[in-house]
């Protein structure tokens, strides 16, 4: 007879599931994924998959008598014990190689994280890059601490109306029912800190999001003693007009290292991603000189304690501000604290003494920063090209290198395929099972993010053809159910709809073409329609169908990329393309998982090279779902010609009509001649060999490259060890 766990030991695993879902380590552990799941399916699914919300829909009462099953309390031990594993190991790669920053770690920070679809306070790329980041330096066992924004309403949320135009709304964010937490003192009260923003000094409090041992502090202007205005500052990302954006980046930057002294942490290196956070250099400046240096001297031991990442390869990318903007938003800091207001000014300008050039943030980073680095090789090249007039050096010397962005392989694969991966690699009675057990131990997850895994993909002793297309069918299922029930919520928004026709709508047999990204204009999400007809009769094809799936969101003050969206939109439903084009709204974190797992191939058509680097693909190609790409950003250097389509050439012209005629022309091209007869060449047992072929050279070559594991070693032998 099983003995009754005690109070005290209730009293422990109780505990310790609350830590656990106050902690993002949850978020990529599949087994924690699990146990939260099973323990409210509906509460899981309809709550944004939040550990939080489900322990809170799961009461204490009930959580303790499920507690006195011995299966059930067994499962919660295992995954407790897993999560207490993970944040007290020490033998980590950053202890190995990089101990220094466990005393001095880097600080890095950035205007936005997106780490998961229950805390949506990211607007795009940028910041699902920083959340990436993060996730791999706990990963790794870095020194590391993230300095960003807790807005309060996050990001927009997507409507469609019925005329096929976006509209946006915003959902407050309840801080108590999200995987963060206060950030207290040591008398257990908020810490609250304080900055000069215009002629008034702001309190700001903190939230701490545990990235497994990573803390990311997230500041909140949203007190009461504040004026409303400055209470409301950091309520939206990227909110508001150029006043509140300033704003936002002084209390970034300057708040941020703020917080950091307050805590007692002396960074080695604080690391910017992008140029939002380039005012922390002024707060540097600001303690050296208060230290008894010169504004010259501060400057100067400044600039080795700095490191930049650029992402934009346009210039009207780059924060500008007029320097009456800049002379009101840093008013009272400045006299305050005798800063030179036209020193700080020149810092900002390429021409330091040209009163009418608008102070920009990202020359800011540069002149103040040791290192700086563009996330491609191609965008190095551009960004070396367009910043060459700072530096008045020959193209090739302009000292700004590239690192190429990757992602947090574990964070993105879909659980389905984490689950069968799981399967397969605990399986007593397999062979490569046990090869892989003495490889990496008992931990079955730590395989997937080594090369040696993935290399193994080219083996069919390894994984057969027939299980690698069971794998691809039941992911395609998985989407397009998703995708039923989506559009089927949208339809009956906007106008009472038939279920039983969406229940049939989209093929699971068929090609699944699939684009999700922000819907800027430079992306081109129409450009397949620029063959409209030839489009019609490829769709229309009964013997090999094809269709395609859009998600994404347009900014809301961008009616261009909005036209994009209704543009699709009004072909999904009226036109000859109605039901072989579909478009999912409210596109998030969650709704791109389901995409980059179940497409069967991942279109990307940028103006080349305005795509710095691109993440999307990547997280397609650790699911089977391979890239079909202009050569731009980061499929430069990850295609070979074998594990994906090219559209074009390693070249561009340089007229944008003749850009857009030449791509339309070679993307059909190449998805006629050579995509559709590859997926569809079957053999008598229905299953494409030559497609799974280069699907599995496709995953063999790039998913090990292309991650944030690669990535973040990569930052911190180049930019994070001092020298």
């Amino acid at each position: 007879m099983n003995k009754p766990l005690s109070n005290a030991e209730l009293n422990e695993i109780v505990a310790g599931l609350k830590k656990m879902s106050r902690n993002l380590w949850w978020t990529w552990t599949q087994e924690a994924q699990d146990f939260f799941y099973e323990r409210s399916p509906r509460g899981w699914q309809n709550m944004f998959h939040n550990a939080v919300a489900v322990l809170h829909e799961v009461s204490e009462q009930e959580l303790r008598a499920r507690l006195q099953d011995v299966t059930f309390a067994a499962r919660a031990r295992a995954v407790l014990q897993e999560f207490h594993n993970y944040l007290s190991e020490t033998k980590t790669w950053g202890h190995a190689h990089a101990p220094e920053l466990h005393k001095n770690p880097v600080a890095y920070f950035s205007a936005e994280f997106g780490w998961h679809e229950s805390l949506p306070i990211a607007a795009g790329g940028l910041g699902i890059l920083a959340g990436d980041h993060t996730k791999s330096a706990s990963d790794l066992g870095l020194g590391f601490v993230g300095v960003g924004l807790f807005y309060r309403e996050g990001y927009f949320q997507q409507a469609i109306d019925s005329n096929n135009w976006q509209t946006e709304y915003y959902n407050p964010i309840d801080p108590n029912n999200v995987p963060i937490e206060p950030l207290l003192n040591a008398d257990g009260e908020r810490l609250v800190c304080s900055v000069e923003v215009g002629m008034s000094v702001v309190d700001f409090q903190a939230w701490r999001a545990n990235v497994g041992r990573v803390p990311v502090y997230l500041l909140d202007t949203n007190l009461p003693q504040n004026e409303q205005h400055f209470r409301d500052l950091t309520n939206r990302v990227y909110g508001g007009d150029s006043t509140t954006r300033i704003m936002q980046e002084i209390l970034l930057g300057i708040g941020g290292v703020r917080l950091l002294r307050a805590l007692g942490l002396e960074p080695s290196t604080f690391h910017m991603n992008e140029g939002h956070a380039a005012f922390l250099t002024l707060e540097l400046i600001r303690e050296k000189m208060a230290a008894g240096k010169t504004f010259e001297e501060a400057q100067k031991l400044t600039k080795p304690e700095c490191i930049f990442t650029t992402h934009t390869p346009v210039e009207a990318g780059h924060d500008r501000f007029s320097s009456e903007l800049m002379n009101y938003a840093l008013q009272r800091y400045l006299v305050n604290l005798n800063l030179p207001f036209k020193g700080i000014l020149a810092l900002g300008r390429v021409k330091p003494d040209d009163a009418n050039e608008l102070f920009c943030m990202t020359v800011l980073a540069l002149k103040l920063c040791r290192s700086a680095n563009a996330v491609s090789e191609l965008h190095g090249q551009v960004s070396r090209q367009m910043w060459q007039h700072l530096y008045n050096v020959p193209e090739d010397q302009v000292p700004i290198g590239h690192i190429t962005n990757g992602i947090h392989l574990l964070g993105w694969m879909k659980g389905s395929v984490r689950q069968f991966w799981r399967k397969k690699l605990t399986d007593s009675q397999n062979g490569e099972a046990q090869f892989f057990r003495e490889k990496f131990g008992s931990d079955w997850s730590a395989a997937l993010n080594h090369a040696d895994f993935w290399k193994r993909m080219t083996d069919p002793a390894f994984v057969t053809d027939e299980e690698l297309w069971a794998l691809r069918y039941k992911v395609r299922r998985e989407l397009i159910e998703f995708a039923r029930r989506k559009l089927l919520l949208q339809q009956q928004r906007v106008t009472p709809g038939d279920f039983i026709r969406f229940d049939h709508l989209l093929n699971p047999d068929a090609l699944t073409i699939g684009f999700a990204r922000r819907f800027a204009t430079y992306k081109r999400a129409p450009l397949i329609f620029q063959q409209f007809d030839n489009i019609v009769k490829l769709v229309r094809d009964k013997q090999r169908p094809v269709q395609f799936m859009f998600a994404g969101k347009a900014h809301p003050r961008d009616d261009d990329g909005k036209r994009f969206i209704q543009q699709i939109i009004h072909l999904s439903k009226h036109s000859e393309l109605a039901g072989y084009v579909v478009f999912l709204e409210n596109y998030d974190i969650h709704v791109a998982r389901q995409m980059v797992a179940g497409c069967d191939i991942w279109l990307n058509n940028p103006r080349r090279p305005l795509e710095a680097s691109g993440t999307s693909g990547m997280k397609a190609s650790c699911h089977g779902c391979m890239g079909f790409s202009i050569m731009d950003g980061w499929w430069r250097e990850g295609y070979d010609g074998e594990n994906g389509f090219s559209i074009g050439p390693d070249s561009h012209p340089n007229n944008i009509e003749e850009q857009d005629r030449v791509d339309s022309a070679n993307l059909y091209k190449v998805l006629t001649e050579q995509v559709v007869p590859l997926f569809y060449n079957r053999d008598a047992s229905g299953i494409p060999r030559e497609w799974i072929k280069r699907m599995r050279h496709s995953m063999a070559t790039l998913v090990s490259q292309f991650t944030t594991d690669r990535m973040v070693k990569e930052y911190t032998t180049k930019y994070y060890h001092r020298k």
